[in-house]
């Protein structure tokens, strides 16, 4: 059996995927060891995992939910800098102090998040393999395919290729700290150079939560990459307490804005406001931004909890609304439940875009939110059969495409052959 390490951002969105990874991992006999901020330890440990603390000076307990309180109320290209700042802050400290435990820990391979740029080098520096995990939109470049951070519609004119050109390339300047900082590293260790944005990546396999059809057609994907479907097992995360007993028999409508962009209180209140008539019942998840007891009484009196048991909420859901991040996409198309997407930033414009895409919802841009826009998409959706014939559709793909279970069989087998996996 083989020690894995696991190296991601201390986020639920990550958090959750790669630890069910790790919970999968160790239910077929290989240990697991989470390598990460404080801020980490409990997801770890809520799916038995390991977990060895990083940066423990830099990032004590409770910095991160700091950094989340001002990445909740940025939006736009400010929304995409920011993370840069503090994942700079993170891959230095990881550089600095994670070779040394994941050496002592007598870790054999490594499980790496895409969005952490230096645990490639880490391997590399170790000389052990390792895996890339795209938790987040696949982010292996293709000039086919528009930015993750754009809402931008696919299209194969070279007018396109052009436009999304451009987009990599204002990419590429917001994130050149990080990857002068790796570059820096790699030269001082005698690493071979990296020369183009998907060496950070895996050449034996990266493995992405996404089903195939839930993605833009892509020209020349490397047969190493490997689209498996959400991994989600309510086995591997923590308990949640929710008021089930005040649901009614009223269609369900789950609304949640995730756990960095949801301190915009404005776009709860809109929610609210746009479901008052119809005849459904509103569940409103904050994450950690906000409490039930801090945000004003909403109108239509909903459901409103800090922290709901979304995947069993998804089962009775009849619509989401949801800020495209992709774990909350991806378990509501495991349902086969249509959605409404409020993207505010990061990958979540390039997710919303994929919604309208494969006709499983519609996107309201947050520039262009208004009550009455947003009612007036929540009733389409909630009543037009073919979103959720589309839905449907995408669930069977889903299911089909393995999940956590493929996604393991995919590691296993690397590591057994040593070889890039088709």
């Amino acid at each position: 059996m083989t020690h894995f390490g696991i190296i991601c951002p201390a986020t639920t969105g990550h958090l959750n995927p790669m630890t069910t990874l790790g919970w999968k991992l160790q239910q077929r006999g290989h240990q697991v060891t989470l390598f990460g901020l404080l801020d980490a330890q409990s997801a770890a440990h809520s799916a038995g995992l390991g977990f060895r603390a990083i940066g423990q000076s830099n990032f004590p307990l409770g910095a991160m939910a700091q950094i989340f309180e001002k990445q909740g109320r940025l939006k736009g290209l400010d929304a995409v800098r920011y993370p840069v700042t503090w994942i700079g802050d993170t891959v230095a400290t990881f550089l600095r102090e994670a070779p040394a435990a994941i050496k002592e820990a007598g870790v054999e391979a490594l499980l790496v998040d895409q969005i952490s740029p230096e645990g490639g080098t880490i391997a590399d520096l170790l000389n052990i393999p390792f895996i890339s995990v795209a938790s987040a939109l696949l982010l292996y470049r293709d000039l086919s395919i528009p930015p993750s951070f754009t809402l931008w519609s696919y299209s194969p004119a070279v007018r396109a290729r052009l436009r999304n050109l451009f987009g990599y390339t204002l990419l590429d300047r917001i994130v050149q700290p990080v990857t002068r900082l790796i570059t820096d590293y790699r030269r001082e260790h005698q690493l071979p150079a990296y020369t183009h944005p998907d060496d950070f990546y895996s050449r034996l396999a990266l493995i992405s939560q996404q089903a195939a059809a839930f993605e833009f057609p892509r020209q020349n994907l490397p047969e190493h990459i490997h689209f498996t479907g959400p991994f989600s097992n309510s086995n591997s995360r923590s308990f949640v307490d929710f008021p089930f007993d005040q649901l009614t028999e009223q269609p369900l409508i789950y609304a949640s804005l995730g756990t960095l962009q949801n301190r915009l209180q404005s776009v709860f209140q809109d929610i609210a406001q746009a479901c008052i008539g119809l005849d459904a019942q509103l569940v409103i998840s904050l994450g950690n931004g906000m409490t039930p007891a801090s945000i004003p009484s909403l109108p239509g009196s909903p459901i409103v909890v800090q922290y709901a048991p979304q995947l069993d909420l998804l089962k009775r859901a009849s619509l989401v609304i949801t800020h495209a991040g992709l774990n909350t996409v991806l378990e509501s198309l495991s349902q086969a439940v249509p959605m409404v997407a409020i993207p505010i930033s990061l990958d979540q414009p390039g997710v919303a875009a994929r919604i309208a895409w494969t006709g499983t919802g519609k996107v309201v841009p947050l520039s262009r939110l208004s009550i009455p826009r947003l009612r007036e998409t929540i009733a389409q959706v909630l009543t037009q059969e073919s979103y959720k014939t589309n839905a449907v559709q995408l669930q069977q793909v889903v299911q089909d495409a393995g999940g956590v279970t493929r996604a393991v069989d995919v590691i296993e087998k690397v590591i057994l052959t040593g070889k890039p996996t088709r």
